[in-house]
């Protein structure tokens, strides 16, 4: 689960040619407070709260549906 986790993050920054650094300032911007190193750490480990992987689907305009 955790390579599922960390290989859709990846590939939405890439699809969006977006860094780390971007997506924190992106994130900031709306409320969400992380750094840089914060996010890569948990998107290279693979293992983040379902709370982060929402902010940042908001964040970049994602829109999950949960059935």
């Amino acid at each position: 689960m955790k390579t599922r986790a960390k290989e859709f993050l990846k590939k939405e920054l890439k699809k969006r040619n977006l860094t780390y650094s971007e997506l924190s300032s992106i994130m900031n911007d709306n409320g969400y407070v992380y750094s840089e190193n914060t996010i890569r750490s948990k998107i290279n480990r693979g293992s983040y709260s379902f709370s982060f992987l929402l902010e940042v689907c908001d964040s970049l305009n994602i829109d999950i549906t949960i059935l």
